[in-house]
């Protein structure tokens, strides 16, 4: 389907995009269709496939253009012609997409509703964050928890970055869409970001950048 939610403003671009197409949709959407169809051939699973191509689509859809996609080692995503920042997630059914200025790092989330958050939750709530009820469930605010540190990771682009010790949510209360503030411990620089999020009835989005040192 067309793009599920954009937005606009003078440092990025973001969208989320639902996923309904088939593979030879989401191919037909793009230039080169037959050097992505490819691409995709080293994925042998099919919802990998669709993820990996909704990104793509978005991308082209949200600047209008085509743009190469290269990986850091890390694996972290990055434009070949360095034109802009970006990062990229997808989870069940949506892929998310934020284009950005050079002189920030970013990092966008998006992670499928689901109950699993609560058998996890030990491996990313720290001890000094407090989940909140939001529609008769803590649910949510576990949700916003790892998704917003998995933003957070994408922003700061650095190996051995523990949930636990190096990034802080601090308190807040769950909302339809709003943001909250975090820290991160692993750099020196202890930034401080404020982490913008949305909710949908099956999925919760987060959004944060971290400015470019140097």
């Amino acid at each position: 389907m067309p793009i599920f939610s954009q937005h606009t403003d003078v440092t990025c671009t973001w969208g989320i995009w639902r996923i309904s197409e088939t593979e030879d949709e989401l191919l037909a959407m793009l230039p080169h269709a037959e050097t992505y169809r490819g691409q995709i051939q080293s994925f042998g699973n099919a919802n990998r496939r669709l993820e990996w191509l909704a990104a793509r689509v978005l991308l082209y859809s949200l600047l209008g253009k085509e743009k190469k996609i290269a990986y850091y080692r890390s694996g972290r995503p990055y434009l070949a012609d360095e034109s802009a920042s970006i990062s990229i997630s997808h989870t069940r059914g949506y892929a998310a997409v934020v284009v950005g200025d050079l002189k920030y790092s970013w990092g966008v989330d998006i992670e499928q509703y689901g109950e699993r958050v609560h058998r996890v939750a030990e491996r990313f709530m720290r001890s000094d964050e407090v989940s909140s009820v939001y529609q008769g469930t803590d649910t949510w605010s576990l949700l916003l928890h790892w998704s917003a540190k998995e933003a957070l990771y994408k922003c700061l682009g650095m190996e051995d970055v523990d949930f636990l010790d190096h990034l802080r949510i601090y308190p807040f209360e769950v909302q339809e869409s709003g943001s909250f503030m975090a820290e991160e411990y692993r750099t020196e620089v202890r930034h401080r970001m404020e982490v913008y999020y949305h909710l949908a009835p099956d999925f919760v989005w987060t959004l944060c950048k971290m400015p470019v040192e140097g």
